[in-house]
């Protein structure tokens, strides 16, 4: 009888820790992560992503999900959680000891991420304290692949009047980043919904024991996610 061999894994290059990596997000996010989000995540067409996806689907990185898209294996997920804590924990050094601010970490990261050792990476979680959290309020995976759950809602979804602690900023654009650190709107405060205009108006807070008020669009306030104090 014939064996049948088995096509090697891919050897998992900077693209190939890329893909596993905006997997994992779109995955956390939406469920399932589909050609297009993948493509429009990574800027690359369509069908360079279909090429990609086969790859990783025959290295069992990847499994389809019919009507739906893809999601990671247990080997996929757990190379990809590894990528997470490395960009986590970088961007977290970057800005604690070298100066650099939570509005022009994420490009650094994304860098350093491919090319530093697992070694690096463990003793730069030990200087830092073995963080739980990134500058933006991410919650970082365990070196053991574990990652916190997080019971958050976005400041549109508050009830007014109800006491919030700011836990996680979901952008990594650099004017909103830059924007919101201006006004005060950073991982740590506390805040209230003092009011919510209808037909997606704008969104009144009461930040801190100043009560500083604060007003921001919705589409601003979607990034920003709380949870009850």
């Amino acid at each position: 009888m014939q064996a049948t061999h088995r096509k090697p894994s891919p050897r998992l290059t900077r693209s190939v820790e890329d893909y596993l990596k905006v997997i994992y997000h779109l995955s956390d996010r939406d469920g399932c992560a589909s050609t297009g989000g993948i493509a429009a995540e990574l800027e690359v067409a369509a069908p360079s992503v279909s090429g990609m996806l086969k790859r990783l689907s025959e290295a069992e990185l990847i499994k389809y999900v019919p009507y739906r898209g893809v999601e990671l294996t247990r080997e996929g997920r757990k190379a990809a959680v590894k990528m997470v804590r490395r960009h986590r924990i970088i961007e977290l050094y970057l800005t604690k000891h070298l100066d650099y601010h939570w509005d022009n970490v994420h490009p650094e990261a994304e860098r350093l991420e491919h090319a530093v050792s697992d070694e690096l990476i463990e003793k730069m979680a030990v200087v830092l304290g073995n963080p739980r959290y990134d500058p933006h309020g991410d919650p970082i995976p365990t070196a053991a692949g574990e990652i916190e759950a997080t019971d958050l809602v976005p400041i549109t979804a508050a009830m007014i009047g109800v006491k919030l602690e700011l836990r996680q900023v979901a952008t990594q654009e650099p004017d909103r980043l830059r924007y919101l650190a201006e006004q005060g709107l950073t991982p740590g405060v506390r805040l209230t919904v003092t009011a919510r205009q209808p037909f997606n108006g704008p969104i009144t807070l009461s930040l801190g024991a100043s009560a500083a008020k604060r007003v921001i669009g919705t589409e601003l306030a979607n990034v920003l996610w709380c949870r009850e104090v």
